[in-house]
């Protein structure tokens, strides 16, 4: 069956998420993707709003020192997390979870996800799978931390990591202004950066 994946972090650059499918090192990382075994491109792929808080935390990852996407696992209607929805097979979806979470299998139930509302794996930094309703049929999901927002320190993504991000969400129609706004407010950016110095450290 048909999923939407949908991403706020670095997927939501159409060639970073390539990686995931086709496999290869993306632009910034450090790590080799394995790609999945079915390599045929998302059937579609459109913008997506997020009623759910956008911070980082962690202290180093495939991308450097500093903290990585997450977002909390309560919505909000006030909320506003921009995303990118891909539209890609459910075995797609689960060989993307791996590749996320570092692990080489984890056989996850859409279903299952679906009817619970969200599912914790075993192990994982992105070990919650969360369900986000539907859109033209097919199922959306996205992952995060399974521990509640805030149960650890925040922390500032590397700039490799977060001009990923920003290169998506040029790509889905925002302006490097809108953007640098957006990540001022983030907790693990918010009280680090002045508008100016984030502007340089995003785009250089």
């Amino acid at each position: 069956m048909d999923v939407w994946y949908v991403s706020y972090g670095s997927n939501i650059s159409k060639d970073r998420f390539a990686c995931y499918i086709e496999g290869g090192i993306p632009e910034g990382s450090e790590k080799e993707e394995r790609g999945c075994k079915n390599t045929t491109p998302p059937k579609k792929t459109t913008k997506a709003i997020l009623p759910y808080s956008l911070y980082f935390m962690k202290e180093e990852s495939k991308w450097g020192k500093g903290g990585v996407a997450f977002i909390g696992h309560e919505p909000d209607k006030d909320t506003r997390t921009y995303a990118r929805k891909y539209l890609i097979t459910d075995e797609q979806f689960g060989e993307v979870v791996e590749q996320e979470n570092n692990v080489d299998a984890l056989h996850i139930n859409v279903q299952d996800v679906m009817d619970k509302g969200y599912v914790d794996l075993e192990e994982g930094w992105y070990g919650r799978v969360i369900y986000l309703g539907k859109e033209d049929g097919a199922p959306m999901f996205t992952f995060t931390s399974p521990d509640v927002m805030g149960t650890h320190g925040f922390s500032t993504p590397p700039q490799s990591y977060l001009s990923m991000i920003s290169r998506g969400l040029k790509e889905i129609g925002l302006t490097e202004e809108d953007i640098v706004e957006y990540f001022l407010s983030k907790p693990g950016i918010e009280g680090e950066f002045m508008e100016d110095s984030l502007f340089g450290y995003i785009f250089g």
